[in-house]
């Protein structure tokens, strides 16, 4: 639901260039990608043939933290994300400072990864380099085209979102056809992995699944970009999210009809096992679209990372330099050159599935930040109109992300808990720094440069 009264013109150094069908675009290729081109084979190792089971739990768990962010996007159209909401819901500049850091680190972590995958087996197709500098070369190029300009990147985003559900699509089609043919086995799609609760396996499933559905929050960094934010993020956000699951739950059924669990299993390319199997489409054809999937993952988490930190910026939350906005180009440069650095340190040391793990669990914890945030800033009603989501969806946020991060924390990867908690720490060291040595930078408001 909305209120109703018309939404004030928001002045800003950043540019309103992007439409509904942009935005819309840019959730769904934040949230299709690698996700999905990587991980069927490991969710199908936790919870067997059932691969879809894990998916559909987990589009249903982040539509619920969905409500959240479209309530509070639409009341504070600005860039910052769940750093803004968290300040303006409890005013404590550390608590604020290290939302911050944590959504910002776990774009990057995400970007890392992807960067990472892109120089792994799908790569290999082709030619074998040493993943490392593959993955190095791949950010710097990402850089690129994030200071060339949001509109750039958006338009770069469609293109490649339209690549990445062309190869989903054919997976479905290959799904649809070896079924047709009588050949395959639908029975594997419903089949549990053998010895295991079934709750647990969902359970499991599902906490790898979420990785493939929480890009969805990067949309919340460029609202003061986005053209009518009352009017375009909540159907952005859903029909996005909502699209995204469904092709989910299609290439995921058709993969377990198609190749045997234990295959898709042992595969670093889960999906072209399934274009192996059952047609006789170039497997370098289908790399080729599996890669451009990874670039834009990549591409958009850099983008959040970057805008998360100029947005904090201009609420003086981290120092005035991440809020500068290069001249020409109109794009916040030293938020761009940070966060790219960063990622070269991520790409050198670690491995992408500990990067991955660690992506959601920094976002878990931020999930349970932001259901939070929304119900407080209830008493703080503004005059535009904005989207109210129903009181339970973020009580269900809660206790959800909670529950998810305690699961994760004690079950899964170790390496993975203890990269998130270093990256906690030093965030923790940094805002400390910031308070000893440049709180004075943090007194006016940032410029242009």
């Amino acid at each position: 639901m909305a209120k109703d009264a018309p939404a004030p013109e928001q002045e800003g150094p950043l540019r309103r260039l992007i439409s509904r069908r942009l935005l819309y675009f840019f959730i769904l290729g934040d949230v299709l990608g690698a996700g999905i081109y990587a991980l069927v084979g490991a969710v199908g190792g936790e919870i067997g043939g059932a691969i879809w089971v894990a998916f559909l739990v987990a589009l249903t768990l982040a539509l619920f933290t969905a409500f959240a962010y479209a309530e509070l996007v639409t009341k504070y159209p600005h860039a910052g994300g769940a750093a803004l909401y968290v300040h303006r819901a409890f005013r404590k500049p550390f608590v604020t400072f290290m939302v911050a850091f944590a959504v910002m680190a776990s774009g990057v972590t995400s970007a890392s990864t992807l960067a990472r995958a892109f120089g792994g087996d799908y790569l290999k197709e082709f030619i074998d380099v040493p993943t490392t500098l593959v993955a190095l070369v791949f950010v710097a190029i990402v850089a690129l085209i994030n200071f060339r300009g949001i509109s750039e990147s958006v338009k770069v985003n469609v293109v490649l979102t339209v690549v990445e559900l062309t190869g989903l699509v054919l997976i479905v089609l290959i799904g649809a056809w070896v079924l047709g043919s009588g050949d395959g086995d639908a029975g594997r799609a419903f089949e549990f992995k053998e010895g295991e609760n079934v709750l647990l396996a969902i359970l499991a499933g599902t906490s790898l699944a979420f990785y493939a559905l929480i890009g969805f929050e990067d949309s919340a960094n460029v609202a003061e970009e986005t053209q009518d934010p009352a009017g375009s993020f909540p159907l952005a956000l859903f029909g996005g999210l909502l699209t995204a699951g469904a092709i989910y739950l299609l290439v995921t059924i058709a993969a377990s009809s198609v190749v045997p669990t234990n295959r898709l299993t042992e595969s670093d390319g889960p999906l072209l096992e399934v274009v192996k199997e059952g047609s006789a489409l170039p497997p370098r054809l289908f790399s080729a679209i599996a890669l451009l999937a990874v670039a834009n993952g990549a591409l958009i988490n850099m983008v959040m990372a970057s805008r998360l930190l100029y947005g904090m910026a201009r609420e003086r939350v981290v120092p005035d330099p991440f809020g500068r906005v290069h001249s020409g180009r109109r794009t916040p440069w030293v938020a761009i050159v940070f966060t790219t650095l960063l990622a070269v340190g991520l790409i050198s040391v670690g491995k992408l599935d500990t990067l991955a793990q660690t992506t959601v669990l920094l976002l878990l914890g931020v999930f349970t930040v932001v259901n939070v945030s929304v119900l407080v800033l209830r008493r703080e009603p503004v005059e535009h109109r904005h989207f109210v989501a129903p009181r339970v969806f973020p009580l269900l946020g809660i206790v959800i992300s909670v529950g998810l991060l305690i699961h994760l924390v004690t079950q899964q990867n170790r390496d993975a808990f203890l990269i998130a908690a270093g990256i906690l720490v030093l965030g923790a060291l940094l805002w400390l720094a910031d308070r000893l040595f440049w709180s004075g930078s943090s007194s006016a408001p940032a410029q242009p440069s």
